[in-house]
């Protein structure tokens, strides 16, 4: 059957079955058949273009499962053809709601199958693997982790249902792989990787020289291999990947289909084993394959345009190398090309833009011209921007404009660094991931070296506004904070879940605007048009909600100037570009503090002295001088606070004594800022010169947006105060040694709780994972003595050691305890001192204070007992003394934490008494 003459046989079908519809009413036995049977026919009608019947066809199946209840022997069957219709609905419109109904289903059906039929019976494996492959379109709709995972299970399934020697077990080995290079794709883990290279391996002896699809395989090998290679450059993978390729062209002669596929593969894989490992010939033999391919596809095909790009990119890499102005002109006008073929919201316009911003870039380096950077950068404005490109793509493209954009001092890097912001926020809102708006190179220094760009545009407010947006946002992305939708949720669900479906309609939209078919690309970009208004406008109405108005919006100067209400705020930038301080005043401009002879390499130094003294002084007497520790301390006196305390004291006024919160980024988080001292005699009088703590009382604040959370929480208090010590002398296997003082010192701190307060002890067999947790949610202040490990990787993973499990900052987050008003963590720290640090230091400190508490005392590093039973001692003395009305109030935490390390000078050595830092109010 062909064209108009399949559409009529079709036509004649349904309507006898129209007549066996209305020869069985309701009540017959065969009118669920019946209307199968029509409903099939309509489907294949619809299958064959003919649209008109889809809906119809889903209606009766629908009816004709409703008179197959469960139990009814061909309720399986109605299933599987509703969820047949259900996908073939949604292949051609594009709805959410069918993919999601045919999910269902086919997971019901998958139960009744696996009922039915006997484990290793070969035909149960076909409905599996549709199960399979239409979790999969799920995920690459609808961008759900779940399915993926999902997706590979049943994958493996199927494959364990075809021993060595099935014939389909080749087809299923590698629907796997393809699978799992999906997963990798999205989530980078290499052990998925290495076992799809090792399934393609596996699978290729299975289609053997001579096989329908060997050189699919082949392909398919190679693909893996050069992914790998990107990831981890091994030499050997770009060569056995560039072999394979070779040999899947060689397997596909003229006239076979996708030769112009293998040739393009074949050419993007010699590009890159160029631009890495520089083989000169392979850019030539990389052209003349492009050319080829190119030769192979009419000017119309759909796809050309991904041919094209290869073509540029290896011109634009001969250029050069050759220094010939005729390839990169070339490479401009075929990427010029691509824009006029692809329709205007297409997402493959996103690689347009991109290479012809590298191609603008590569003239510009070897011939300077300002109009090629101008375009270079518009084009980089062009790829960030394009709205039907997925987030993940368009922020790694920002942030390289960002980057390019400092290289040469172009003006657009204040708008790049604001771009790549943005997107952070939305691809975090809308696709509801809490772990990969980090996960790109250079994003956890972009806040800073946005701030950096903004001061020396002369735009303070600028710089604090963009320091915070980032780093607040990588602050509640590692301590697993709400997202603004979360907070949504907690006032107007039903506003929420508008959004995120209108979020969901987005991304579906943006896939479907990539459609080969023009008519169907052109509808879907009118769907994205439309759904963009929707989002707007449900967007509206969340910021006419009290409390919302600035919902997805960046906090604004005005806004963070809150959090210094009761004392500045010192945010010390620490970029590769400048290091330089922003202090923040409750009212008026922000004033700016440069060390100009302070370099970021400088900051590295200078944290990995501070942590090679730390260690060495840990092995020193008592009596012996900290001289090396007190050089250090002397240069941060010198080159970062006395700058600061000049600004403070001739230009704010601050009086002596007064609150200050040092809001540190990038190497400053490791290094002891408050300890900062001259450590030189007064020239004008008797004594030494005052050191920071001398002057001011210091806190820490991850973020300006931490301590306005904390101060807002305060504010609305209203409960009983109660206190508990949990302690952990013997912890659980692998959680740490035997910490004999853990004992005493709940009993010290116990000693100086008021005998009024509520009080609850916590310790060896009684210190649970979960009795802690109890105790957490039932007291608002609490003393923890345990060991305390920090997860640099995953912050929210850091824990305190306790008899069973670890208690993790997750858990504490996750318990729900709003009551939490101040923490002093008496931690052991387990990690070692010579282990590598990242960039940027999230404290368990501060992890918990992130997590809810508003006043938390911890240390930078360990302490050994007797400084820490000393120190303990004199701040409970000093926080519990001259109580207003008896009433405990977690904000003179600060001011007791440094009149006790003022006290203990002569007792405790000078490395153990800067350890103790306060965090928040």
């Amino acid at each position: 059957m062909r064209g108009r003459s399949e559409i009529r046989i079709l036509d004649d079908a349904m309507s006898y079955f129209e007549l066996v519809l209305d020869q069985c009413p309701v009540d017959h036995p065969d009118h669920a058949a019946a209307l199968t049977n029509l409903a099939w026919a309509r489907l294949q009608g619809y299958i064959h273009k003919d649209l008109r019947g889809v809906y119809i066809a889903t209606s009766l199946l629908c009816d004709a499962l409703t008179l197959r209840p469960r139990g009814h022997p061909d309720r399986p069957v109605s299933l599987y053809y509703l969820t047949e219709a259900l996908i073939w609905r949604y292949s051609y419109h594009a709805t959410t709601v069918d993919i999601f109904k045919s999910a269902q289903l086919c997971i019901y059906l998958r139960r009744l199958i696996l009922e039915l039929c006997r484990l290793g019976n070969q035909n149960n494996t076909s409905p599996l693997d549709k199960l399979a492959k239409t979790v999969k379109t799920r995920f690459q709709k609808c961008d759900n982790f779940e399915d993926i995972d999902q997706n590979i299970q049943l994958c493996r399934e199927v494959v364990s249902m075809c021993p060595e020697g099935h014939p389909n077990r080749v087809t299923y080995l590698i629907n796997l792989a393809m699978s799992l290079h999906r997963r990798f794709d999205h989530q980078g883990e290499f052990h998925d990787l290495n076992e799809v290279i090792f399934l393609y391996e596996e699978a290729l002896p299975l289609r053997p020289v001579g096989h329908e699809y060997h050189d699919a395989s082949l392909d398919g090998l190679g693909r893996a291999l050069l992914a790998r290679f990107n990831q981890y450059s091994g030499i050997d993978d770009i060569n056995r990947a560039t072999g394979l390729f070779r040999k899947a062209l060689a397997s596909c002669p003229p006239g076979r289909p996708n030769r112009d596929t293998r040739l393009n593969n074949l050419a993007a894989v010699l590009i890159t084993r160029h631009d890495k490992l520089h083989v000169d010939d392979d850019l030539d033999e990389a052209i003349e394959s492009c050319r080829e391919s190119l030769l192979l596809l009419k000017q119309d095909h759909p796809e050309r345009h991904r041919n094209l790009f290869n073509l540029s990119m290896a011109l634009c890499s001969r250029f050069a190398q050759t220094r010939k102005n005729e390839d990169v002109e070339e490479a401009i006008g075929l990427l010029q090309h691509s824009l006029v073929a692809l329709p205007p919201l297409h997402p493959d316009r996103y690689f347009s833009y991109k290479w012809l911003k590298e191609a603008y870039l590569s003239r510009y380096r070897i011939l300077p011209n300002a109009v090629d950077l101008s375009l270079a950068m518009e084009n980089f404005r062009l790829a960030s921007k394009h709205p039907t490109q997925g987030f993940p793509e368009r922020i790694k493209e920002a942030i390289q404009w960002a980057h390019q954009s400092e290289v040469y001092g172009h003006e657009s890097a204040l708008e790049a660094y604001q771009t790549c912001l943005d997107l952070f926020d939305n691809h975090v809102t809308r696709s509801s991931r809490r772990n990969t708006a980090t996960a790109f190179d250079g994003a956890h220094s972009l806040p800073i070296n946005a701030a950096s760009c903004a001061i020396r545009c002369n735009d303070l407010q600028r710089g604090v506004e963009l320091e915070e947006q980032g780093r607040d946002q990588q602050w509640s992305l590692a301590s697993r904070l709400r997202t603004p939708l979360d907070n949504l949720k907690s006032i107007n669900i039903p506003l929420a879940h508008r959004l995120s479906e209108l979020s969901k309609h987005l991304s579906d939209a943006q896939n479907s605007a990539g459609s080969t078919d023009r008519a169907a690309a052109n509808r879907a970009a009118m769907m994205y048009e439309r759904l963009t208004t929707q989002w707007e406008a449900a967007v509206a109405e969340i910021r006419s909600l009290q409390g919302f108005s600035r919902f997805l919006l960046p906090p604004s100067y005005k806004v963070l100037q809150v959090a210094a209400r009761h004392g500045p705020v010192i945010i010390l930038i620490a970029s590769r570009y400048s290091c330089n301080a922003i202090i923040v005043s409750a009212s008026g401009e922000p004033h700016h503090v440069p060390f100009p002879s302070l370099a970021l390499t400088d900051l590295e130094m200078l944290k990995k002295h501070f942590a090679n003294v730390i260690r060495d002084t840990t092995r020193m007497g008592a009596k012996e001088s900290r001289t090396a520790l007190i050089a250090l301390l002397r240069t941060i006196w010198d080159e970062v606070m006395s700058p600061i305390v000049n600004v403070l004291q001739h230009h704010l006024k601050l009086p002596s004594r007064s609150r200050i919160w040092l809001c540190p980024t990038a190497a400053f988080t490791s290094i002891p800022l408050h300890a900062a001292s001259p450590f030189r005699m007064n020239a004008d009088g008797p004594g030494p010169n005052l050191c920071l703590e001398d002057l001011y009382i210091c806190s820490y604040t991850p973020t300006l947006s931490a301590l306005i959370r904390a101060q807002q929480t305060m504010k609305t208090r209203r409960i009983t105060p109660s206190f508990a010590v949990i302690g952990q002398d013997q912890p659980g296997a692998g959680q740490g040694t035997v910490l004999a003082s853990v004992y005493n010192e709940l009993e010290l701190v116990h000693k100086h709780v008021p005998p009024d307060i509520k009080f609850t002890h916590l310790s060896g067999d009684e210190a649970t994972q979960a009795s802690a947790l109890e105790a957490l949610r039932r007291n608002n202040w609490v003393h923890l003595a345990c060991h305390g490990k920090q997860d640099y990787a995953l912050p929210s993973n850091s824990h305190f050691a306790m008899r069973n499990k670890p208690l993790t900052l997750l858990d504490i987050m996750e318990n729900d305890a709003p009551q939490a008003e101040f923490a002093f963590l008496s931690a052991c720290h387990t990690s070692r001192s010579d282990e590598k640090l990242p960039d940027e230091v999230i404290h368990l400190t501060a992890g918990l204070q992130f997590s809810g508490f508003k006043s938390v005392v911890g240390t930078l590093w360990e302490v050994d007992d007797i400084a820490k039973h000393v120190i303990v001692e004199a701040f409970y003395e000093n926080m519990f003394k001259d109580l207003d009305e008896g009433v405990m109030d977690c904000t003179k935490a600060a001011w007791a934490l440094n009149k006790a390390t003022y006290v203990v000078k002569k007792k405790v050595p000078l490395q153990q008494r800067i350890s103790f830092i306060h965090i928040g109010l």
